[in-house]
């Protein structure tokens, strides 16, 4: 074969690597079974509500619906997001303590549902209305509350979660879509989680002056900071940057930076 036969092929191949390096692709390449296993190493332990039910082909299949989770940048972007979203998740779903085996960041993913007697989580909304005897408190790896928030994640996964909220509990697919609709949606004045961790969100103005400057921890601040943020330390801020890098650690990629939110004031 002439080497100009060959020039189409090499074309192609140059091609693919630069696309791989910008982008795309299958998390499952980035992420096994095995270590997916390894990083919610204790989900399955006996004492855990959860054991079973988060399942690396629930995970898998759940991404594959929201195309730029896990495929957006390059090799390191897109595992600092797997890290980011198992991190947060983790913390959320944790049965770690101090003192647990393996430490206490390899018990994520122990809770499918908030503890406690927790109660129906339904306000007034119109385009949402909660239905009869239905309650929406904290289920599944982001631990979705509320029915403002069960409705449109319903709509987005094409079940409705509004007249079903258990199945966020029931089915792990439906659970883990959830959770990665919270994380890929931005909530104005919030940025998505996924837009933060890709590097896509710039900072306004307002953003700056209130400390909410580009890293994992405006990620905490999306998702809990009118109670974790802007108070100095505290344990649960601790928490969920214990689970991030010890994910990153695994999946051989930096932290970043910014990792906490301890001075950022809250979005509005």
């Amino acid at each position: 074969m002439r080497f100009g036969s060959l020039l189409p092929l090499l074309l192609l191949v140059s091609a693919l690597r630069a696309a791989a390096q910008q982008g795309g692709g299958d998390i499952g390449g980035l992420i096994s079974q095995d270590l997916f296993n390894e990083m919610l190493k204790h989900r399955n332990d006996g004492n855990c509500p959860g054991k079973g039910f988060y399942t690396y082909d629930a995970f898998i299949t759940a991404a594959k619906s929201f195309g730029g989770f896990g495929t957006t940048g390059d090799t390191d972007t897109r595992k600092r997001e797997i890290a980011a979203f198992l991190a947060q998740t983790s913390h959320e779903t944790t049965g770690g303590w101090a003192t647990a085996p393996d430490g206490p960041y390899a018990w994520g993913y122990c809770f499918l549902k908030e503890q406690g007697n927790p109660g129906d989580y339904c306000v007034a909304n119109q385009q949402w209305p909660c239905a009869p005897g239905k309650k929406y408190y904290g289920r599944g790896p982001i631990q979705i509350s509320y029915n403002y928030n069960y409705g449109p994640a319903g709509k987005a996964i094409n079940y409705d979660l509004l007249s079903n909220p258990d199945a966020v509990a029931t089915d792990p697919v439906i659970s883990f879509k959830t959770a990665l609709w919270f994380w890929m949606t931005p909530q104005s004045p919030k940025p998505s989680c996924h837009a933060v961790i890709t590097g896509q969100w710039q900072p306004s103005a307002a953003d700056n002056a209130a400390g909410r400057v580009p890293g994992y921890g405006v990620i905490t601040n999306i998702i809990n900071g009118g109670i974790e943020c802007g108070k100095g330390s505290n344990p649960q801020v601790v928490d969920r940057i214990g689970f991030y890098k010890r994910y990153c650690d695994l999946l051989k990629v930096g932290y970043g930076n910014n990792l906490d939110c301890y001075n950022q004031r809250p979005f509005a």
